[in-house]
């Protein structure tokens, strides 16, 4: 028996987990997924949400939601980060979640996805409220989280800090050191090399595969670059490293042009000693973001929110290849006008899945208590994220899909099948 077919879409908007769906059912479709199957993978296996009561500087308790949805288990512990902002909310966490499944079966490493999330404004909080907030977040996950379980990692707005915060708690609680329980976390407390650019590498590794693949040389290439935090402004270095000329780029305050391309390392410095913005760089010109993503340049990588891409501006993109440093910055009702303007988009599933390959290795080093050089680190996931970009290559072109269809289809095929090997159901 076939899968269901899904009820058509009317809005021109839709919510990161309806856009994920819409195209999981599009992949489910050209596989032949059986009813069974698709109805056990469109749903979520674990949400949990939480309320944490934390005692604030000024002595008064404000009460903050928060959320763990784990979407698969088939392939492994479920993996992916937890985000505070005042965004999170159940649809985005389950839709990331999904996203986190697809992503770790597409590079092939044995986990399931998760996904986490604080509804909370962290700019607004000092640093002991976010430790208490981290601490009571952790506190009520214990029974969720685990090496063997469910392994949580920095995502928006949170990092390094926020992992020892919750390995720590996590080990206070279990009554032993378990520095497995998370990734990202410091070097000093078992974090890997080269985890900090895993993101913006697989970006540059993926964009070059597709280069290769287009004929486009990329000495002397144009890329603009949307979002200049850790994943953007690695992209942006390591991108410039392969010879493009990087002429725009972006951040909370806005976008920023340069024809001439810009120095990124001295941006990047810039950044760090402006309040983490690059506004007032010299020789910038400043222009909006929708000026940024319409830029006629070879290479455009969005590497800031969701749905960045969407049915009002994606007939103006100029770009000839999309690399997705964020997740899901491609609305689903943007991709068929991509599609029939012949732009090639590495999806985000791909593209910036190098993040959860190096937090695999820190997690196979964590349980060794052994630790690889970073040229091992980077050697190996420069692998993984060559072989799975040829991998979905090759499935674009035997199902004549776009490349993100046919990512969908590696994952979603190899998550079934586990899944009816294993007889979960």
């Amino acid at each position: 028996m076939s899968y269901i077919e899904p009820a058509p879409v009317s809005s021109t908007h839709l919510n990161p987990f309806e856009s994920m769906m819409s195209r999981f059912d599009v992949a489910a479709k050209i596989l032949g997924l059986d009813e069974s199957s698709y109805n056990v993978l469109k749903s979520p296996q674990k949400i949990v949400m939480v309320h944490l009561p934390v005692i604030m500087d000024n002595g008064k308790v404000q009460v903050f939601e928060g959320f763990r949805v784990v979407h698969n288990a088939n392939l492994g512990p479920s993996k992916g980060g937890i985000r505070y902002s005042m965004d999170v909310n159940l649809d985005e966490v389950k839709a990331l979640a999904a996203w986190m499944t697809w992503k770790c079966a597409v590079v092939g490493i044995p986990y399931g996805g998760g996904k986490g999330g604080i509804k909370c404004d962290p700019k607004s909080m000092s640093k002991g409220e976010l430790e208490r907030m981290t601490r009571a977040y952790t506190a009520s996950m214990v029974d969720v989280f685990g090496p063997e379980k469910d392994i949580p990692a920095p995502d928006m707005n949170t990092g390094q800090q926020e992992m020892a915060w919750i390995m720590d708690e996590y080990s206070k609680l279990k009554g032993y050191s378990c520095p497995a329980v998370v990734t990202g976390k410091p070097l000093v407390l078992g974090g890997s090399l080269g985890r900090v650019e895993a993101t913006g590498r697989g970006v540059m590794v993926t964009a070059r595969s597709a280069m290769a693949k287009m004929g486009i040389n990329p000495v002397g290439s144009t890329c603009a670059v949307q979002g200049f935090g850790n994943v953007g402004s690695i992209s942006a270095k390591l991108l410039a490293t392969q010879g493009l000329k990087i002429v725009a780029l972006s951040d909370i305050n806005g976008g920023y042009y340069n024809a001439d391309g810009f120095d990124i390392e001295k941006a990047i410095a810039y950044r760090d000693s402006n309040n983490g913005t690059i506004k007032g760089f010299p020789g910038a010109k400043e222009i909006s973001n929708n000026d940024l993503l319409t830029l006629e340049v070879d290479v455009l990588v969005p590497a800031a929110m969701e749905d960045q891409i969407t049915a009002e501006n994606a007939n103006d993109i100029k770009a000839k290849l999309i690399v997705e440093g964020a997740n899901g910055p491609t609305s689903w009702m943007a991709d068929e006008t991509l599609n029939k303007k012949g732009i090639m988009v590495v999806p985000d599933i791909l593209a910036n899945a190098g993040g959860v390959t190096v937090s695999y290795f820190e997690w196979v080093q964590n349980r060794l208590g052994y630790y690889w050089t970073e040229e091992r680190v980077n050697r190996r996931a420069d692998r993984t994220m060559k072989q799975s970009f040829e991998q979905v290559y090759a499935t674009a072109q035997k199902h004549n899909v776009s490349w993100r269809i046919a990512a969908y289809i590696v994952a979603i095929d190899k998550v079934a099948n586990t899944q009816k090997l294993r007889g979960v159901f």
